[in-house]
């Protein structure tokens, strides 16, 4: 019943944008993390904010750790009981309302983001601590915090979603709009964003802004619950498999269940040297690819599989 309840904005409400819906539906499914990049207006936040309603339904054990962070927080409503929270901290939030800290040490956004959504947007105007406080949640889903009088430890088992625009005025590449920012300004933007924290984001997409045609005549969009019934069916593939979601694979289990055929491995092998991937690059692409080849139902990773997770890990080079 709870998998049915109107809890979460419906992504039918956004118009067009199939392919960065597309790339949600493969974040959900796989427990990846996501970084959307597009010009204001195009339609990020509004995919962000609906992301959480396609994830599977909460599990009793998740719900009861969730709501136990929240109630630390002082957030805990019974109306939102089994429902996936998302925390949208503004930019201007500070490490420590990112991360927790305090004395004595309480939970930040990311643990209240603990089993559901956690989205950044203005992805690279957080402060660069903040960003960096990111990656060993990104890891191992905990944050410590050592303080001077006690060290606690949070869980923060939360999927990223975050949103940027291309550039300080959002406009670089934008077709009907001119961009006033200098390069050197593009590139001290692009560079809040470290090479290890971007490193660690699974699908990286942009979002190209909506036509006011396109916007009128559209349809609407597929619904959530549709979308849904996909992730669910295709993280149930992963954990009658291999006891976790795509994304928690780690070392010998990569090898051992998202193993490639010999034309498949070929292929990522290019693709890893022409883009200058680092290991761990190679291998979020290969979990992704992973998680593509749940969504079709295939038993093996096939080379098309590879060749969409491959574009995943493109959309900022250009820029980054």
């Amino acid at each position: 019943a709870q998998a049915d309840a109107p809890a979460y904005a419906d992504m039918a409400d956004v118009k067009g944008h199939a392919g960065a819906k597309r790339a949600l539906e493969i974040a959900a499914a796989g427990g990846h993390s996501l970084l959307m990049m597009g010009e204001p207006g195009s339609g990020k936040s509004m995919l962000g904010q609906r992301f959480a309603g396609l994830l599977p339904p909460m599990r009793i054990d998740e719900a009861l750790e969730s709501a136990a962070i929240a109630s630390l927080g002082g957030r805990f409503s019974t109306e939102r009981w089994m429902h996936r929270p998302t925390a949208s901290p503004h930019h201007t939030s500070s490490a420590v309302a990112l991360v927790g800290g305090g004395s004595p040490p309480r939970p930040g956004e990311i643990s209240m983001a603990h089993h559901g959504v956690l989205f950044l947007d203005e992805f690279p105007e957080f402060s660069r601590a903040a960003l960096e406080a990111l990656r060993e949640p990104l890891e191992t889903g905990t944050i410590t915090i050592a303080r001077a009088a006690r060290r606690a430890e949070f869980p923060a088992r939360f999927q990223l979603v975050a949103a940027m625009n291309p550039c300080p005025c959002g406009f670089l590449g934008a077709p009907t709009k001119t961009c006033r920012c200098t390069p050197d300004q593009v590139a001290r933007y692009q560079r809040k964003l470290s090479g290890p924290l971007l490193d660690r984001i699974d699908l990286h997409i942009e979002v190209p802004a909506i036509s006011a045609p396109q916007l009128l005549d559209a349809p609407a969009g597929e619904t959530t619950a549709a979308i849904r019934a996909r992730v669910v069916a295709a993280r149930e593939r992963a954990i009658e498999r291999q006891g976790r979601p795509n994304q928690a694979l780690q070392g010998a289990d990569i090898d051992r269940h998202a193993a490639l055929g010999d034309e498949a491995r070929r292929f990522m092998h290019t693709a890893a040297a022409r883009l200058g991937w680092s290991a761990r690059s190679t291998h979020r692409a290969l979990k992704v690819a992973r998680t593509i080849a749940d969504l079709a139902g295939a038993p093996v990773i096939e080379t098309a599989h590879v060749a969409e997770a491959v574009q995943y890990r493109r959309a900022l080079q250009k820029g980054l």
